[in-house]
């Protein structure tokens, strides 16, 4: 049976195609153990360019890079100037708070049960949490609409991914072959007090309370660097009204 290791944190880089190598390789020397590396394709912006009707799409690598939560800020640090990510467009970074995790095998990695057991997950003096991130599975060709509905609730846009569907409602044969269709992810970082309401916006418009239309749930995201536009700007207001 695998050992749980509690402690943890998930820092999710989003950088432009061609980065990742380089945030990789500098998250180890900070002290990261790897990291793992996704393609996608960013929407931020009013819509998509469009020449000669074909989409123009910018490439996104997403880095997710799983560490000891003493480790986090100087891997972020290290993320955070290798990237630029304090210029805009340059991509984002945040970190999540992991409560369990299975798996790791390493010498220098040991159970923590302190401070209240398993999993503690809120560290004294933090600011309370002001994003969450919306991540919405759904069938492909589904992604768009996610992103369209979403903007129209408050998002400024969002991160697309492409997987596979093992669920239930996901085979389909050919010439008696199961084929698992194509899905689409859209990771939606948004203004906690707005998320509800993006959420309902996204379920309504693909339809997720029926079988097999895609899925959606909501992240709890601890700190964010890279967002360079008016939300920004609000959160920092709110951070300064709640320290007077």
């Amino acid at each position: 049976m695998s050992e749980m290791i509690s402690r943890y944190k998930l820092l999710v880089t989003v950088v432009n195609y061609g980065t990742a190598r380089k945030v990789v390789k500098a998250s180890k020397e900070a002290g990261a153990e790897g990291g793992t590396t996704i393609l996608g394709k960013g929407t931020v912006g009013r819509r998509i360019t469009k020449v000669l009707g074909i989409p123009l799409e910018s490439e996104k690598e997403i880095i997710l890079t799983l560490t000891r939560e003493e480790r986090v800020e100087n891997i972020l640090q290290a993320v955070v100037t290798t990237a630029k990510l304090d210029k805009p467009g340059r991509g984002i970074a945040f970190i999540i708070d992991v409560n369990k995790v299975a798996g790791i095998c390493h010498r220098e990695l040991s159970l923590d049960t302190s401070n209240g057991g398993w999993g503690g997950n809120n560290m004294p003096g933090e600011s309370k949490v002001l994003y969450d991130l919306i991540v919405t599975i759904v069938n492909k060709g589904e992604a768009e609409n996610v992103v369209d509905a979403s903007r129209k609730a408050g998002a400024e846009g969002g991160t697309i991914m492409f997987g596979r569907g093992t669920g239930i409602h996901e085979h389909a044969k050919l010439f008696g072959i199961t084929i698992e269709p194509e899905k689409e992810i859209v990771l939606t970082l948004i203004d906690r007090q707005k998320s509800a309401e993006v959420l309902e916006a996204i379920t309504n418009e693909v339809k997720l309370n029926k079988p097999g239309k895609g899925i959606a749930f909501v992240l709890e995201v601890e700190k964010v660097v890279g967002i360079n536009h008016p939300l920004n700007r609000m959160v920092r207001g709110m951070l300064t009204e709640q320290q007077q």
